[in-house]
């Protein structure tokens, strides 16, 4: 199992865990809350069929990388997708951030430019920002992540129940465009999650990414579900487009959050039609 050291807790070391498939121009795809890279199953290999190396890895915490008891903000995970980036020495590569994973492509491209990125992808993520401020009108009030961090400090696993039953919009799109088993199986991964990892984040959502998001220069595609309950299109991938220079909005019609495996082929569809357009 390939690891990439991103840092040092006391006597352990931070691994984080990828998989790096096929040749081609990279692509990192950047698994969003609380899910680990197993998440992708539906977009690696339709990218490893058209010729591209496929890379996922765990966010630290999560998946089958250390879970350390600190890290859990985007300066420090924009850092640890720099590590990776550098120890596969990686050029022209596509990052692909789903939900909170996209919050690592816009601090990424903020913080380290687009020296090593060609393009970038933003599917049903997380910025610009989520916080209602007096210049965030359009925001979400701060009393509702402390009624989050509050009900993953009493039952994360009960928490979690309730949180994949609107990821994937089940009362609508259940035994339809999702399986029983599909919501048990991101259930079960977001469970082995770090219960520090997985509490901790919820303060993470809350960061600023306007700045980064007007920082970037290089092809962007922004893809949202208009049926998203986690994070609605109006206070995130509509403004999220408004914010990038020159990027694209796809609207999902009846799109839950969890459009990636719901709505895969239509995903993978733009996905291809990004990356494999000139720039």
């Amino acid at each position: 199992m390939p690891y990439v050291n991103v840092s040092q807790e006391n006597s352990g070391s931070i691994d984080l865990y990828y998989e790096d498939h096929g040749s081609g121009k990279p692509v990192i795809l950047i698994h969003g809350w609380p899910l680990s890279g197993r998440s992708w199953e539906k977009q690696v290999p339709v990218l490893l069929a058209a010729g591209y190396r496929v890379i996922t890895y765990d966010r630290r915490g999560f998946g089958d990388s250390s879970k350390p008891t600190s890290g859990y903000d985007y300066d420090t995970l924009a850092g640890d997708l720099h590590k990776l980036i550098t120890k596969l020495d990686l050029r022209e590569v596509a990052l692909v951030g789903f939900s909170m994973g996209g919050g690592e492509v816009a601090r990424y491209l903020g913080r380290y430019g687009s020296e090593r990125v060609k393009k970038a992808a933003f599917l049903a993520a997380i910025p610009p920002f989520l916080l209602k401020t007096p210049d965030n009108p359009s925001g979400v009030d701060g009393s509702a992540f402390d009624g989050i961090k509050a009900g993953i400090a009493a039952d994360r696993l009960a928490f979690l129940a309730g949180f994949f039953a609107n990821f994937y919009n089940v009362d609508v799109l259940g035994g339809k465009l999702v399986s029983e088993q599909v919501v048990q199986f991101s259930w079960n991964v977001g469970a082995g999650a770090s219960p520090k990892g997985t509490l901790d984040c919820v303060s993470a959502w809350l960061t600023d990414f306007r700045e980064d998001l007007a920082r970037i220069d290089v092809p962007t595609l922004v893809v949202h579900g208009d049926a998203d309950r986690i994070l609605p299109i109006d206070s995130t991938g509509k403004r999220t487009q408004e914010l990038v220079k020159g990027s694209r909005l796809v609207v999902i019609e009846g799109g839950p959050h969890g459009l990636n495996w719901t709505h895969a082929d239509q995903v993978n569809r733009e996905l291809l039609d990004l990356l494999s357009k000139k720039s």
